[in-house]
């Protein structure tokens, strides 16, 4: 079988740069490439896309090898009917990483057709990091970098006012573009950039919160061989996708000429306010994923239609959904109702191995976002802790001490984060744990051991949890 490339495949790659891209992972090449790749398809938008490796380690290597080819699977359930399609992605025209070529990355910048900057870097990407520097090639964060690349494209381009970009973050935080832009003006004033930049910067580029679903299982290692079955050539990219497809970006009437969406059939929606969708589904679809993760894996499931299907668990993550995260949002009730039916539905696809390991990168960043909210709200209306919140609060901890009844714990967060967390669980102190983990505002953005009883609610768990395991700890927690 022949390699995957633009020579075996005659597939040119003179798209011109309109997109650079920070992050080569399987989401947005699930996303956002399948987007644009729309767009080129259906109304002859000719955007090339160039990727940006936006960590030391990553995959731009493997993805320059297939001269940026790989093939999409989509599977799901549509109108009743199990639809599966393959598409093979072909607008990624350039794959850089900055740690090794950063002229090439400052290159970028002096494209002419260059319109678009989008990103998905995790919750921890959009982060200022003060020892960051200009001269560094590169800087550390994904927002120094951008600063640098914006800075860069307004000296090459004398300050042009119309060579500013639309800059469209698509990591899971909320006003995720405003932060990024606050993060760009912060590296202005610490590396003392010119105030033409910084008004360049302001009043030619503009930035546009979003929200993104689709859940992106990623590589099919378990299946591999049914999928290249279905292929005339290797492909070691392989990305599988559900079928359902949703991204809100809050902009104007020039966005939407900007990219015209409305003229596919795409649901993508421009909108003024895009924090009712982005409340509903951060809660609901990423609370239950990330509220499922240490959970289930501790208790020994290892995929999300497991979790749902089988008999505990699928109860437990239900019931947390329906009866602790709903009560917390403001929506219609039916509504809200409606949309977390889908939601099961979707996890519940056939056609999906979405192995719980995939999702379990930075864990304790995605509980502070999708999960704590809810449990902090359900606290304060209901004037008592949420019961599984709290348990599953408490699995999350102990899934970082690591091996579980003779399981290895897929742990994949920052070096310190794992560090820190080894070295509180040097204790056999289930309270002192508890206090420790909790007071870490770092993390969590406030000293949790105020919440009235979260401390040795959470000690109680960890305590069941060791001695009973998952399902009868949480019995006996329930019990008391």
């Amino acid at each position: 079988m022949q390699n995957l490339n633009r020579k075996n495949t005659a597939i040119s790659s003179t798209l011109p740069i309109k997109v650079v891209q920070f992050g080569e992972g399987n989401f947005l090449r699930a996303f956002i490439e399948y987007a644009i790749q729309t767009l080129n398809k259906e109304i002859g938008f000719d955007a090339g896309i160039a990727v940006v490796q936006p960590i030391d380690k990553g995959m731009v290597s493997i993805l320059n090898d297939q001269d940026g080819l790989y093939t999409l699977f989509t599977k799901g359930i549509e109108n009743g009917k199990e639809v599966e399609k393959k598409e093979l992605i072909t607008n990624i025209v350039a794959g850089i990483d900055p740690y090794l070529n950063f002229d090439e990355y400052l290159n970028l910048a002096k494209q002419p057709e260059l319109g678009f900057v989008i990103s998905n870097t995790t919750e921890a990407g959009i982060t200022y990091v003060a020892s960051d520097r200009i001269d560094m090639s590169p800087p550390s964060s994904f927002p120094a970098k951008l600063t640098r690349l914006l800075f860069e494209r307004f000296s090459y381009f004398n300050g042009a006012k119309n060579k500013g970009l639309t800059i469209i973050p698509c990591e899971l935080i909320n006003h995720n573009a405003d932060t990024l832009k606050q993060i760009i003006l912060q590296y202005i004033s610490l590396w003392k950039l010119s105030k033409e930049f910084k008004n360049w910067i302001l009043n030619s580029c503009s930035f546009h919160n979003t929200l993104v679903d689709r859940i992106v299982p990623g590589y099919p290692k378990d299946q591999i061989f049914i999928y290249n079955k279905q292929l005339e050539y290797q492909d070691n990219l392989i990305v599988c996708a559900e079928t359902f497809f949703l991204w809100v970006i809050e902009g104007d009437a020039s966005l939407k000429e900007k990219l015209p969406f409305h003229k596919t059939k795409l649901d993508v929606k421009i909108v003024n306010d895009m924090q009712p969708f982005r409340t509903r589904k951060v809660r609901i679809l990423n609370g239950a994923h990330t509220a499922m993760v240490p959970f289930s894996l501790l208790f020994g499931n290892e995929t999300v239609k497991e979790t749902v299907e089988q008999s505990f668990t699928g109860e437990f993550v239900r019931s947390l959904v329906y009866e602790e995260i709903i009560p917390t949002l403001d929506m219609e009730k039916e509504e809200l109702v409606t949309f977390t039916d889908a939601v099961f539905d979707r996890f519940l696809n056939p056609f999906i191995k979405h192995k719980l390991e995939s999702i379990a990168l930075n864990s304790i960043s995605k509980f502070k976002v999708r999960v704590l909210p809810s449990l902090l709200n359900y606290t304060d209306r209901k004037g008592r802790l949420p019961t599984k919140m709290v348990f599953v609060f408490a699995c999350l901890i102990r899934f970082y001490k690591g091996d579980y009844n003779d399981r290895t714990m897929p742990i994949n967060d920052d070096k310190n984060i794992v560090l820190e967390m080894s070295v509180i669980w040097q204790s056999t102190d289930f309270v002192d744990i508890a206090k420790k983990v909790l007071g870490k505002t770092e993390y969590w953005g406030q000293n949790l051991n105020l919440v009235k009883g979260l401390t040795s609610a959470i000690a109680t768990s960890l305590e069941l949890i060791e001695d009973y395991g998952i399902e009868k700890g949480f019995s006996k927690l329930s019990s008391k």
